[in-house]
């Protein structure tokens, strides 16, 4: 059983409970890979505020595109953040979109490693 903990000591404390519950049933050498792969995808929770105060002063919807809300990114763009409505609502929510997308993309490296190691959960 490994422990996220001694991996990725930056994550937060929700994104850190979820990401154990991921690599609890996992060797030191598959949590370590399942870590390499993650921190490459995630994205930090202050990446997504400076990008949106970049929208809020210059180019809106530079954070959407980043986290993949690539309409939403589009509609910020040519509305200028909604009339930066948008904008700022996503600035006082910045660490939210950022955990959301963070635990999609740990979703997804747990799959990807589910069918390369085989097995229901693919961590025997």
């Amino acid at each position: 059983m490994a422990n996220i903990l001694h991996h990725m000591p930056e994550l937060d404390p929700e994104e850190m409970a979820f990401v154990q519950g991921i690599v609890n049933h996992m060797s030191d050498n598959q949590a370590q890979q399942f870590v390499s792969i993650y921190r490459s995808r995630r994205r930090e929770p202050l990446l997504v505020l400076i990008t949106a105060v970049v929208g809020f002063f210059g180019v809106a919807g530079i954070h959407r595109f980043i986290l993949g809300h690539i309409g939403m990114g589009i509609l910020y763009f040519f509305t200028g953040g909604l009339c930066l409505v948008g904008t700022i609502v996503d600035l006082i929510n910045y660490k939210r979109l950022a955990f959301e997308y963070n635990i999609k993309e740990a979703q997804k490296v747990q799959a990807m490693m589910s069918s390369q190691y085989g097995g229901a959960n693919g961590y025997y």
